[in-house]
């Protein structure tokens, strides 16, 4: 009786082991059939990963060339001034033109634009410095750019202005910046009245000689 029941355990316990292997076995084939693998053990997942990866420095790398090539740059850190230079000179420009004290306001808008945009000491001695800026008005213009079709008169002008600036080192005497030709354009509205025709024409000025200084200094501490 006890032979019986040890030879009934037997014959169970090879069935569960054969089902465990023959289920084992499935689930592996199962397994392959999901995931085919390319020859040399390597997976079109792997494939792709890979690519992924070697791509991104790729792709880094245009991008940087892309902005280089645009002459993408943050405003103010690259400076053309030399480190030596602490004190920049901005005597009163020069007017060669007709128009009375422009050269006053335009110096007086270069000063208060280094003042408020740079770290250098800005003054208006050039013997005090260790660079000058010197401006010259070559010449000032206006002409009607608008008419009243009623009665043909000017009902806006536009006065243009042309400078020439010049940034020199005073110790080596190396030019570190020049423009001969900057022109600079400014519309203003005509009165009705003609007693207050200078009146207008001189606010035109004021705006032209701001946006003319903002321009100078940009260009000055700023490589494009």
């Amino acid at each position: 009786m006890a032979e019986t029941r040890k030879e009934r355990k037997s014959k169970f316990e090879n069935r569960n082991s054969n089902a465990v292997r023959l289920d084992a076995r499935k689930r592996n084939l199962t397994f392959a059939a999901r995931s085919p693998r390319a020859p040399f053990g390597f997976s079109i997942f792997d494939f792709r990963f890979s690519i992924r990866i070697a791509c991104c420095p790729l792709l880094t790398a245009c991008c940087l060339l892309f902005f280089t090539a645009c002459g993408y740059h943050v405003a103010g850190t690259a400076t053309r001034l030399p480190p030596n230079i602490k004190t920049i000179a901005v005597p009163a420009f020069k007017n060669l033109s007709s128009t009375f004290h422009i050269e006053q306001q335009l110096t007086s808008a270069v000063t208060r634009e280094f003042l408020e945009r740079t770290h250098y000491r800005i003054s208006p001695n050039p013997a005090d410095a260790d660079a000058v800026l010197r401006g010259t008005v070559k010449d000032v213009r206006g002409h009607a750019i608008t008419f009243d079709i009623n009665t043909g008169r000017a009902t806006s002008l536009q006065v243009q202005v042309t400078a020439e600036v010049k940034l020199e080192d005073v110790h080596t005497h190396r030019t570190l910046f020049a423009n001969s030709n900057y022109v600079f354009r400014e519309e203003y509205q005509v009165s009705e009245s003609p007693t207050t025709l200078f009146e207008e024409d001189k606010p035109a000025l004021d705006r032209l000689s701001r946006d003319l200084a903002r321009t100078l200094v940009t260009d000055i501490l700023e490589n494009f």
